[in-house]
């Protein structure tokens, strides 16, 4: 029998048959295959790393507008937070223990990280999970990534997948601390066969379970493409805006048992707080998409981007020293004024640009991935003084401190992947990365110029085994990393070194019609990890510093099952030991000047508990109508590095329910009823927090700080699709 298959590129596939009755298959090969711009990032279905899927159905169950670290809160070895403990506003995702700054997030490939800070600000993309058909998250090193380098996850998430039909949607919800999320999209579906639109916008606004923890998003999402059998060139422009009253300092340990939603930020100000601690900030995303195909198995693909963002928080300090601020001192008469109340904005104001590549090469048995990219980012820091008590200032909105930063980072990487024999596949990765820093100063220190380069060589070498649903993989894979920003506010004797890491994953797995499960094995060793020790640099500052040996190691096991056609259940349980080998601490001592140092040998690394689990429990007790029980477990996790008891979080286990009622009836294709409860239990719980110590009167005091999250609360939402 004689098959010949007419493709092109996102949209569709025709499968025609010879020898028997003529047949036509039409398969929408776009929900099946992602687009080649985010095969070049993502791990394959062989491909020997730790990692897992989300479809666009998935990801619809639980977007009620929380940020998209709530959206992975179930997949395996994660840990979520959010300053306004309800999922609403500045939200914070921890995988395998690892922090943000060392989780590389890519947007249809183009890199997201702050090129700085290297952390991801979901509070910038609001409600851009609605736009999203599907994520990937790797634990682990993972596969060549673009921009920061991953050195714990990655999470690559992709919106250009094709809308084959047109369509308009509305989705709103509405629940606890008063928060409301309206979204309207409509796409055009293929027009043609060649021409596809989408668009949408989304207002979300909330209250907060924090004091004053108030949030107000909006955004808009635009993407257009044209198609043909062997060409796609696509539009993509989105934007968010956020404003958001500061909770970033979390609540003090004194308070966390009588006032749980204290905020001390704003309350510098006599009387009642500043009505406007405020976070303010703009993001515009312009990515421009082209794919050709050149040959008959060869692909290439392109995208230039530009991320342009600026906007500031503004606060109110209390008795601020005019000399701190390049002011002089005001005189009125015989009186001299030292200090002063003021208003100040500090500013960012940057660009973010670059292109990034790869021409893919399939054989019958081979794939093969030449790619890379560049990125510049072009940012300006300043601050302006907007109101002083006891005046002062010599023109309105005083610019105080005006500094200028500049990266550059280039990567080339070549991958392979080959069947080497039966059921076996080999795949190679072998990254080269080239990073450029320029910082013109910091706000504490202006005169500290810093220009520096990093060379990063980054392997990896694995093996997969794939048989009747079973699958098996060894990998090897190396990542380096550059320091934050704020890592460098140093002298120039006291310079932090690069990050690296050597990763070793082992897993194993089955996929059967009713059930699944997987079982991974990983160990993580870390040299110069950038921890904090309370260590003050010879600028006064607390800044990280190189430890030289850490590691992580862990089994991770995942799982699913469908009992019968009315009950399903999955679960994953991650077990782990987290150790720094020799850690220094430093405290400040204030009754005789200067800082003690304690040693502590194989304590846990901070934040990183040893056993982290969740399970879903799905019933579908009537036609259209599904129940969904979701748990959540986090051990006992360190507030530092230094397994103190009394720098700890407690353990939590918390209980969500979730009601969906599907209707379909006349010109409506769908309506969706969720109902969702969170915290059942109304479990009183902080998954993030800091703490510092100090010598004073003899003894030591530590002040620990956390994050709560709300009781019981509620959400609902209705969505209409036409």
């Amino acid at each position: 029998m004689k098959r010949i298959l007419f493709s092109a590129i996102g949209i569709f596939a025709i499968i025609q048959s010879f020898g028997q009755q003529d047949t036509a298959v039409k398969k929408d090969s776009f929900r099946l295959l992602e687009p080649v711009e985010v095969t070049a990032v993502r791990a394959g279905e062989k491909a020997p790393f730790t990692k897992t899927n989300l479809s666009k159905k998935e990801i619809e169950k639980i977007n009620l507008g929380q940020d998209i670290p709530f959206i992975l809160n179930q997949t395996p070895s994660v840990i979520v937070n959010s300053d306004a403990g309800n999922g609403v506003g500045y939200t914070g995702i921890r995988i395998r223990g690892t922090d943000g700054t060392r989780i590389n997030v890519t947007l249809n490939g183009i890199p997201y990280n702050d090129a700085e800070s290297q952390g991801s600000f979901f509070v910038d993309l609001p409600d851009f999970t609605s736009s999203v058909n599907s994520m990937q998250v790797q634990r682990g090193v993972g596969t060549s990534s673009n921009g920061a380098g991953a050195f714990g996850a990655t999470i690559n998430v992709s919106t250009n997948e094709v809308n084959k039909d047109q369509y308009a949607e509305f989705n709103n919800s509405y629940g606890s601390f008063n928060t409301w999320k309206n979204t309207v999209k409509a796409g055009t579906g293929l027009i043609d066969d060649h021409f596809t639109a989408d668009v949408r916008l989304s207002n979300i606004t909330s209250d907060g379970y924090i004091d004053r923890a108030s949030t107000n998003l909006k955004s808009f999402y635009f993407s257009t493409a044209y198609l043909n059998n062997k060409t796609s060139l696509r539009l993509n422009i989105f934007s968010g805006k956020e404003k958001t009253y500061q909770a970033w300092n979390g609540v003090p340990e004194s308070k966390l048992k009588t006032d749980r939603t204290y905020n001390e930020l704003g309350t510098e100000k006599p009387g009642a707080p500043y009505d406007n601690q405020t976070d303010n900030y703009i993001q515009s995303h312009y990515q421009l998409f082209f794919n050709q195909q050149l040959a008959k198995d060869l692909t290439f693909n392109t995208a230039i981007f530009l991320t342009r963002g600026k906007g500031y928080y503004e606060e109110y300090k209390g008795a601020q020293n005019y000399a701190d601020y390049k002011l002089p001192y005001p005189v009125h008469g015989i009186d001299t004024t030292f200090t002063t109340d003021l208003v100040r904005d500090l500013w960012l104001d940057n660009y973010f640009y670059g292109d990034i590549f790869s021409f893919q090469y399939k054989t019958n048995k081979s794939q093969f991935i030449l790619g890379g990219g560049w990125t510049r980012y072009d940012g300006a820091h300043y601050g302006n003084i907007t109101w002083a008590q006891n005046g002062g200032l010599p023109e309105p909105n005083f610019k105080w401190y005006d500094l200028d930063a500049k990266k550059s980072d280039a990567n080339i990487y070549f991958k392979q992947q080959t069947q080497i024999a039966n059921y076996w596949s080999l795949f190679y990765d072998l990254q080269y990365r080239h990073v450029k820093y320029n910082l013109d100063g910091f706000q504490d220190n202006p005169s500290l110029l810093i220009h520096t380069d990093y060379n990063f060589f980054n392997p990896k070498l694995g093996v997969s085994y794939n048989r009747d649903g079973w699958n098996a993989y060894l990998s090897y894979s190396r990542a380096a990393k550059e320091p934050n920003r704020d890592d460098f506010e140093a002298s120039l004797t006291q310079q932090p070194r690069a990050e690296k890491l050597n990763d070793i994953e082992l897993g194993a797995g089955k996929k059967a019609k009713n059930y699944s499960w997987n079982a991974v094995f990983y160990y993580m060793h870390y040299k110069d990890q950038l921890v904090l020790t309370g260590k003050i640099n010879d600028v006064g500052a607390y800044t990280r510093t190189n430890i030289p040996k850490s590691y992580r190691t862990g089994i991770e096991l995942d799982g699913s099952v469908s009992i019968t056609k009315w009950l399903k259940a999955a679960g994953n349980l991650s077990l782990s030991r987290n150790k720094v080998i020799d850690f220094i601490e430093y405290v400040d001592d204030y009754d005789d000047g200067g800082q003690k140092s304690y040693d502590h040998k194989s304590a846990d690394i901070a934040l990183s508990p040893g056993v982290i689990g969740g399970a879903t429990i799905s019933f579908i007790p009537a036609k259209n109508f599904e129940i969904g029980l979701l748990s959540k477990y986090v051990s006992k996790q360190f507030l530092d590095n230094t397994e103190n008891e009394g720098r700890k979080l407690n353990p939590y286990y918390t209980q969500d329910a979730r009601f969906i009622y599907t209707l379909q009836k006349g010109f409506l294709k769908e309506v969706n009823f969720i109902f969702q409860v969170n915290n059942i239990f109304n479990k009183k719980y902080e998954p993030s927090g800091y703490t510092f110590s100090y010598i004073y009167g003899g003894s030591l005091t530590t002040e620990n700080y956390y994050y709560p999250m709300a009781g019981t609360n509620v959400m609902a939402g209705i969505n209409l699709r036409l």
